[in-house]
């Protein structure tokens, strides 16, 4: 089963936020993160963000989980206040 990555942020103003979609256009998914989508999410006014990872399988998640978790806090959008793991139940795109 299919498992998503959660991870909220806080502290993400519109500067840093264009500032990561840069560097996350220009760079390729890192090998030890094998997620298959990336959906990131911005509340300017709250300066909170949403971060969405979606794995194929526990074994991708646990990589993906483990590198993510050692990242230097200057790699990520603001403040991480929750990472939450979630089963896949249903997903659809038009």
């Amino acid at each position: 089963m299919p498992l998503a990555r959660v991870v909220s942020f806080e502290g993400v103003n519109s500067d840093r936020m264009t500032e990561m979609r840069s560097r996350m256009q220009a760079n390729e998914q890192p090998e030890n993160v094998p997620a298959g989508e990336l959906i990131v999410l911005h509340d300017p006014d709250a300066e909170k963000a949403l971060v969405i990872l979606f794995f194929e399988n526990e074994d991708d998640y646990q990589r993906g989980h483990e590198a993510l978790d050692a990242m230097p806090s200057d790699e990520t959008p603001g403040k991480r206040t929750s990472v939450t793991k979630y089963e896949v139940a249903h997903r659809m795109t038009s």
